[in-house]
């Protein structure tokens, strides 16, 4: 990671347009529905369970070992962790220290471990059901949204197919009668040990774990998870107890064999479409970790001979 590559001015200056016009084709929207006080239940979660403001999702970036020639580079330097060089200007590779390492480390034993698994695509969409099970109508995360069978309805779906769900953060929004039907039981400290490639909420993160590592990853990367998320998204709220017609989405029901079956075609071309991904995160994280110009993390003083260490 150490060795760099210098971008001329008017290449860099491209793709950073490119980027920002991907991006708005998801942020300009999301922006006017917010400004006249609308919510979308399908798209609004990419920017409120996800944390990446629309702002930094638009805004360009080169990656590590890339140098942005041009004297228009220099305004990189208002953003922290920008070093100006001979070359133009540049990631600073000291400054990938720290809690920067910490999640590096992290990401990267998550996504291998997820990657060394096979897909398991039978859990069917269930855990958005879950969410709602025996829940009163009008206290469901989407209450402006009809339930399609109902409450009654969505309830017989759920007690009448076995839930599979291992990650954490959406077996977390269950109902309390809707864990016990879970085969898993799912924590933070199992999420490494629990995580498949199959799971819509899993690939759908790879968003979450290229923006955490920001500004350490390239925008194109970061946009290309979101735009995976967005498609994920899309997939996991149409196979929802939700009713959508009226935003345009044709349900899948999944209380149907033809449902399943159509569900878990679309989640194994998505397992496929996030695999080289994730496989890019992963060979960014070793990068970064092993880079010789990266200064290694201060190890903390030993305490004093006698001293009292208790909290």
């Amino acid at each position: 990671m150490s060795a760099r590559v210098v971008l001329a001015e008017e290449d860099w200056q491209s793709r950073e347009r490119a980027h920002a016009e991907r991006m708005r084709a998801w942020t300009g929207p999301h922006q006017e529905r917010r400004a006249r006080g609308e919510k979308h239940p399908v798209l609004d979660f990419l920017f409120t369970y996800y944390s990446h403001r629309p702002g930094h999702l638009e805004r360009w970036q080169p990656g590590p070992g890339v140098v942005l020639a041009g004297a228009s580079a220099r305004r990189f330097l208002e953003r922290p962790a920008y070093v100006e060089t001979a070359a133009g200007v540049m990631l600073d590779p000291a400054a990938f220290t720290g809690r920067r390492a910490r999640t590096a480390e992290f990401v990267l034993k998550l996504l291998s471990a997820t990657a060394s698994r096979a897909p398991r695509l039978s859990c069917f969409g269930l855990h958005e059901w879950a969410m709602v099970y025996r829940e009163p109508a009008d206290s469901v995360r989407h209450a402006q949204v009809p339930l399609r069978l109902g409450s009654a309805g969505t309830d017989e779906v759920v007690e009448s197919m076995d839930i599979r769900c291992g990650h954490y953060d959406a077996f977390r929004f269950f109902t309390g009668p809707a864990r016990p039907r879970n085969t898993l039981e799912p924590t933070r400290e199992s999420q490494v040990a629990l995580e498949q490639p199959g799971c819509l909420h899993a690939n759908m993160d790879l968003f979450k774990w290229a923006y955490k590592l920001d500004p350490f990853v390239p925008a194109e990367l970061v946009g290309d998870c979101f735009a995976l998320a967005a498609d994920v998204r899309e997939l996991d709220m149409r196979a929802s107890p939700y009713d959508l017609a009226d935003y345009g989405y044709r349900p899948v029901p999944i209380e149907t064999a033809e449902g399943r079956a159509s569900y878990a075609r679309a989640q194994a071309g998505f397992a496929e479409r996030a695999a080289p991904l994730r496989a890019r995160l992963i060979g960014l994280c070793r990068d970064l970790l092993a880079d010789p110009a990266r200064p290694p993390d201060p190890v903390p003083e030993s305490p004093a001979r006698g001293a009292d260490n208790s909290a």
